[in-house]
């Protein structure tokens, strides 16, 4: 059984204004920031503005929105970060990892033999993440 969209998920105060963030893109359909707790540096994040609690129950013509998006800023992290290729990340249902409950996708510049840190404890210094976000708009 999947429960129904949260219109007060962290995502959604993101988007609301009513929570911070380190934003790098935005356009009429989609905000991508900064992962506040990144696996690598220039972990992103890309959602929708609309509301949809994860690719299962999103509308196709969102998507056809956003995966471009994800595509342009996993190519713009890549550049920035000299990476050697790019994870990109999208959970549906706790089952299978997802945490927020508003559609998003993981976009993480990987370099080989370095292993991704854990995708939990403390946040990362806001200078930091202001930084690389500088960096990748840089190769927007």
């Amino acid at each position: 059984m999947t429960t129904a969209y949260d219109p007060n998920n962290i995502f959604a105060k993101i988007l609301k204004g009513e929570i911070p963030s380190v934003k790098l893109y935005e356009d009429e359909d989609t905000l991508a920031f900064m992962d506040v707790m990144p696996q690598a540096p220039g972990h992103l994040l890309v959602i929708p503005k609309q509301g949809s609690r994860n690719l299962l129950d999103a509308d196709p013509a969102v998507l056809a929105k956003l995966i471009p998006v994800v595509q342009k800023l996993a190519v713009a992290a890549k550049d920035a970060f000299e990476a050697d290729g790019v994870y990109v990340a999208q959970f549906n249902e706790p089952a299978a990892g997802q945490t927020v409950f508003h559609l998003h996708f993981h976009v993480i510049p990987r370099h080989d033999g370095q292993p991704l840190k854990p995708h939990t404890g403390g946040m990362e210094d806001i200078e930091v993440l202001k930084a690389n976000a500088e960096k990748i708009k840089a190769c927007l």
